[in-house]
């Protein structure tokens, strides 16, 4: 080895590495700016003002970044803790799988864990949905959390960034036969329901359960933006989740005619306008009058 390659080697090994800083950000839902709780009934929701319950309330996130003083934003490297995240993506999950949320688990993830480099930071960014080259696949071969077929639609249209699925006074969710849910059959023959599931659509592919070679013309991947978080362990700035914004516009008691359950965002769909506004996505073509009010910090 020649003297030039000796002294390059060391000068790299004589390099300090870079400095990591832990990052935890705590995640809270609410409705109305009330605790959320699966045993809850929530009043004054949508255009009827509404008694709400929920039967789900889970949410992908990804594109983590932390936001420095000179405006730069600066990925956050995940956790690859094997239940919650994969690569960069997070499963937020609200849901506890009592009261009414029948068809949940029990196990809940409200925080997301990983790495920056050291640093000032006064501001936090992120994605609600997938990046595509996670969002179209097998979920029965995938990692945790992305192996949740309740989270998932098809290979063609890919997964459900948000679930949240809501039982009303004119939508009641199907009634469970028996005390016993496990194993029984939903009454199928009423209403389902009043649904907000978000996800990608007018994906083309020769099939539903074959992906897209390109992205969806609609990715409906919800952009965050929160200026003056201050990362540092749970319990310090906290991201709230709180549905009631969006739904403030929708009739959650009525389902148009000949769609799916609420929105699930797939084009022609009279219940989607609103809530995809509110979302901040367009819609048919129609701009959103405003940014997303899903997401606020606290």
């Amino acid at each position: 080895m020649s003297r030039l390659t000796l002294a390059a080697l060391a000068a790299v090994l004589a390099t300090p590495a870079l400095a990591e800083m832990k990052v935890e950000i705590p995640f809270l839902a609410e409705v109305g700016g009330t605790p959320f709780s699966c045993a809850a009934t929530y009043e004054g929701i949508g255009t009827t003002k509404s008694a709400v319950q929920f039967g789900d309330f889970r949410l992908y996130v990804s594109n983590l970044r932390l936001i420095g003083a000179d405006g730069a934003e600066v990925p956050i490297a995940l956790d690859q803790d094997g239940t919650w995240q994969l690569d960069g993506s997070a499963l937020i999950d609200f849901e506890d799988a009592t009261g009414t949320c029948a068809n949940g688990t029990a196990e809940t993830n409200m925080v997301v864990r990983g790495t920056v480099p050291d640093g000032s930071y006064s501001g936090l960014a992120f994605d609600i949905g997938l990046p595509f080259a996670q969002n179209h696949g097998d979920p029965t071969l995938a990692g945790s959390p992305l192996n949740l077929t309740a989270m998932f639609w098809t290979w063609q249209a890919g997964y459900k960034f948000i679930k949240i699925d809501l039982s009303t006074a004119g939508q009641p969710l199907p009634a469970m036969e028996g005390g016993d849910h496990s194993g029984e059959a939903m009454d199928m023959s009423g209403p389902q329901g009043w649904a907000l599931h978000l996800g990608s659509t007018g994906c083309a592919s020769d099939g539903k359960t074959i992906a897209p070679a390109a992205e969806c013309a609609n990715p409906n991947r919800v952009a965050v933006k929160l200026d003056g978080f201050m990362p540092g362990m749970a319990g310090m700035d906290t991201v709230v989740i709180d549905p009631a914004p969006v739904l403030a516009g929708a009739n959650v008691d009525a389902n148009a005619p000949e769609s799916a359950p609420g929105c699930m965002s797939f084009p022609k769909d009279a219940d989607c306008p609103p809530v995809m506004s509110a979302l901040g996505l367009p819609y048919e073509g129609v701009a959103p009058a405003g940014g997303q009010q899903l997401v606020t910090l606290r």
